[in-house]
């Protein structure tokens, strides 16, 4: 490996056991060499660490590097013991716990495990130095071999709180790959998103945000031919177009001087709204670090002039939590965003944009689901994309809309988007809320 050697062993290969010994030899030298340096830290600690003695994320890379096809679940000659539960037992031998013994719970507990931990003193012969963060620990489980790998690849550097390599957004998606059928889930994923990727807040939040909005895209996969359907029935219709100009008469019409787009993806609506004088302040979320990149490209941001460029602005955030950067805004629009939610968070973003935020006037669109049957390949009860948690009839969104109404002190009007039909209505519903 790129940072010494990993020795395996079998010391026992039965039929009915096996055991696998994984030996990390970390070159201190190396450790100090190249990318696998630290930046910051007291001045001798790239050459006195703990590095070469802990389960670290070196463990986790070599889990990755060696045992790839057990950590997908796959096995050539028996892929159908990959596929099944089996008695585990795992023992660490020295494993840094940052935050003692009660973090090795809750972390691994709620995933099922039985664990037991030993913690180990400092140094022997200096008792008043008191105990290390060091722990052997065991862990016993009747799982997949590949959902064990799983959670000792995430939680190993977790616990550890330090990684030997540049955190950036490839991270994000490692974490929502291996975390996928568990993390969302975890009553500390807060807490293992933060450490495993190293505090850095706008990553950390992206992940977040992605785990209760999104399905994380698996890298190994190619896009399906239900991932662009959206796309077809939207160009098929013209909707994006006819959306956008439905967005923009309200806006117009409603003299807002400062409108923020929340969820405004790839900024499409954003340079359709720079193009408008009378809009003085004009804001885009998004929770996709990547969307906004694309985003800034579009707006050609480097090369607005600096009247125009003071104008306009990008934020990284999220619809599930309260985020004082919403407020200040005559308008909001939430175009296409709601049916990626989960039913369950949507009063956390209820009350984020029309309790916290508010502002005088909200607009918001979602697809109308009675329209759907207009559409071949959504027959049977298809929604139009596979990432849409829902999709509402006229009917349900005009009870949620009322309810919205109800609770913050809303007026209400709907408009349709796009060619109406006689007793199902137009393809895209809007909504208008006004104080």
């Amino acid at each position: 490996m790129s940072f010494g050697f990993v020795h395996i062993f079998y010391p026992i290969a039965r039929e009915d056991k096996c055991t696998v010994a994984v030996i990390l030899d970390v070159d201190p030298i190396e450790m100090v060499r190249g990318k696998h340096r630290q930046p910051g830290g007291l001045p001798l600690e790239q050459y006195i660490n703990d590095r070469p003695y802990v389960a670290s994320s070196f463990l986790s890379v070599a889990i990755a590097r060696l045992f790839g096809s057990a950590l997908k679940g796959q096995c050539g000659e028996r892929p159908e013991l990959a596929q099944t539960k089996i008695p585990l037992e795992v023992k660490i031998a020295v494993l840094p716990s940052r935050g003692g013994e009660p973090i090795l719970h809750r972390l691994f507990e709620p995933l099922g495990y039985e664990i037991s931990a030993r913690r180990h003193t400092l140094d022997e012969k200096f008792p008043d130095w008191g105990q290390s963060p060091y722990y052997t620990v065991e862990l016993k489980k009747e799982t997949l071999l590949s959902e064990l790998l799983t959670h000792l690849y995430v939680l190993v550097p977790v616990l550890d709180n330090q990684k030997h390599y540049f955190i950036g957004k490839e991270e994000v998606e490692k974490l929502l790959l291996r975390g996928r059928g568990w993390l969302k889930d975890h009553p500390e994923r807060d807490l293992i998103a933060r450490r495993y990727l190293k505090y850095k807040q706008s990553l950390a939040a992206e992940a977040l945000a992605r785990l209760t909005q999104d399905n994380p895209a698996d890298t190994d996969s190619a896009p399906s031919a239900e991932s662009d359907l959206e796309q077809k029935i939207e160009s098929e219709a013209n909707l994006n177009d006819q959306r956008q100009a439905g967005i923009l008469a309200v806006l117009r019409s409603s003299e807002s001087r400062r409108i923020i787009d929340l969820g405004c993806g790839e900024g499409k609506l954003l340079r359709l709204l720079l193009k408008e004088k009378q809009f003085e302040k004009i804001t885009g979320m998004d929770v996709s670090v990547r969307s906004l990149e694309i985003a800034a490209r579009r707006l050609r941001l480097d090369d607005l002039p600096s009247k125009q460029r003071e104008r306009i602005e990008l934020l990284h955030g999220s619809l599930m939590y309260r985020d004082k950067r919403f407020e200040g805004y005559d308008t909001a629009v939430i175009a296409e965003v709601i049916e990626h939610l989960d039913p369950p968070r949507l009063n956390a973003f209820e009350r984020v944009v029309f309790e916290f935020a508010r502002p005088r006037i909200i607009i918001v669109t979602t697809p109308n689901r009675e329209y759907n049957v207009f559409w071949e390949n959504l027959m049977n009860g298809k929604l139009r994309h596979p990432d849409h948690r829902f999709e509402w009839t006229r009917q349900e969104f005009g009870y949620w809309c009322n309810k919205i109404t109800d609770r913050f002190g809303y007026k209400i009007r709907f408009l349709p988007i796009g060619m109406e039909k006689e007793k199902i209505g137009s393809p895209t519903q809007m909504a208008v809320f006004s104080k």
